[in-house]
């Protein structure tokens, strides 16, 4: 008897040791996200033991490297024109088309309570890296610097070559990119959760396992997208929404998109290569949104078109250099922009597709005057197609990665094998 209760008693011990060891296998979003940075995870990660390997130690130094470049020539500069020139700043930030792109919105935004993020790309999922095997480790992180190299070396994603790194393994979509970039610009992430949004714009979970139809229903809403809760160091929680949805007239109406958008209140917006798609026939809902829910715009020259706005409502000032669009776009060439430019204030950096130094142009558009939330508010409400305005004469061209043929190389991103 005495025997049979050692030996419970053991087994008790035994088990309640052993639980505590296997939730610690579990790593938590922001040390997958240093991991996947080339950043070290907290010291009693189960990720910890996996930085030993040359693999990743290299992966680090190149990150290191990689992102400290970026940083000195661009994203640091692009901080000093935030502080010195976006003095009023909102609290909800704007990011369409976007992809993963946090570097340049936090950049230009960095006091922003709430980024919402949109575009075609899938959210993907980071799965517990542990479970993986080494091979496919490595992979990941051999796919994540190709997939970076572009925004890193020219400012903007190349899809084409996103799509073909980061749409197939165990570690895919945008998610892990954002990761990667809130973990490069010192962010914790606190809390990481799938969302959708149904046709009147309302944030809906993950339904429990097991409930069929509840989780039929959340397969099948518009808008599929991941809310991700992080702070800078000690400071207040900042969140990250991201997107995967149709921005176009047909996919907006249905989405419940620019009414979560809208519920959000007055924002400030930002477009960087944008493959001139607002100047098209087929984003007039987005476009109108943008200028009658924003209190600045911040963009290059492949965001909203100047003749959208009206002077009695926006304050214009001109950064940079007006060298018309690139080869791929050639019926995107704005002359009032030319004229506009002429006394442009010069910037430091370079960013979108005339990414050089000195090539590149920014326009700072400001609201004159209270924003009329009615307006719009009716509008969505409505849906009424003839509410947002005439479509203007297409732009075309070829998509986002149009004049990748002129990036740099970057030693850094080599190629090497895959153990």
């Amino acid at each position: 008897m005495a025997s049979a209760l050692v030996a419970g008693l053991l087994a008790l011990t035994m088990a309640l040791t052993a639980a505590p060891a296997r939730s610690a296998e579990t790593s938590t979003p922001d040390d997958m996200a240093r991991f996947l940075a080339g950043l070290p995870p907290a010291a009693d990660s189960p990720l910890t033991p996996l930085t030993k390997s040359p693999s990743w130690e290299q992966h680090a130094r190149d990150f290191d490297s990689l992102f400290g470049q970026e940083d000195k020539t661009r994203l640091s500069k692009i901080r000093a024109f935030s502080q010195a020139r976006l003095t009023e700043k909102q609290q909800t930030m704007l990011y369409m088309f976007s992809g993963p792109d946090f570097l340049f919105a936090a950049s230009f935004f960095p006091s922003a309570t709430t980024y919402v993020f949109s575009g075609l790309e899938p959210v993907g999922e980071v799965p517990q890296l542990t479970a993986l095997p080494r091979p496919a480790v490595d992979s990941t992180l051999h796919n994540m610097e190709v997939s970076l190299g572009s925004l890193l070396s020219i400012s903007f994603f190349i899809t084409k070559n996103m799509q073909t790194q980061l749409e197939s393994g165990p570690v895919h979509g945008t998610l892990p990119v954002l990761y990667v970039f809130l973990a490069r610009t010192g962010k914790t992430i606190h809390d990481v959760t799938l969302v959708n949004l149904d046709a009147e714009g309302n944030i809906e979970t993950a339904p429990a396992p097991g409930d069929k139809a509840a989780a039929k229903k959340f397969a099948e809403s518009g808008a599929k997208g991941v809310k991700i809760v992080f702070s800078d160091g000690s400071g207040p929680n900042q969140t990250l929404y991201y997107f995967s949805t149709n921005l176009a007239d047909d996919g907006v109406k249905t989405s419940g998109f620019l009414q979560f958008c809208d519920r959000l209140g007055v924002a400030d917006s930002f477009f960087k290569s944008a493959s001139y798609l607002l100047a098209s026939g087929g984003f007039n809902r987005l476009r109108s949104f943008i200028l009658n829910r924003s209190a600045t715009i911040v963009q290059d020259d492949t965001g909203i078109p100047l003749t959208y706005f009206d002077p009695k409502k926006w304050r214009l000032q001109p950064f940079g250099h007006y060298l018309g669009p690139i080869s791929e776009f050639p019926t995107c060439y704005q002359p009032d922009m030319t004229e506009l430019f002429r006394k442009a204030i010069p910037i430091d950096f370079g960013l979108g597709y005339r990414w050089r130094t000195n090539e590149s142009n920014l326009l700072v558009a400001q609201r004159i005057g209270p924003i009329d939330g009615s307006a719009i508010n009716s509008a969505l409400t409505t849906a009424s197609d003839e509410w947002w305005g005439a479509a203007p004469k297409a732009c075309g061209g070829k998509p986002s990665e149009a004049n990748a043929k002129e990036a740099p190389e970057r030693p850094i991103l080599r190629s090497r094998p895959v153990r």
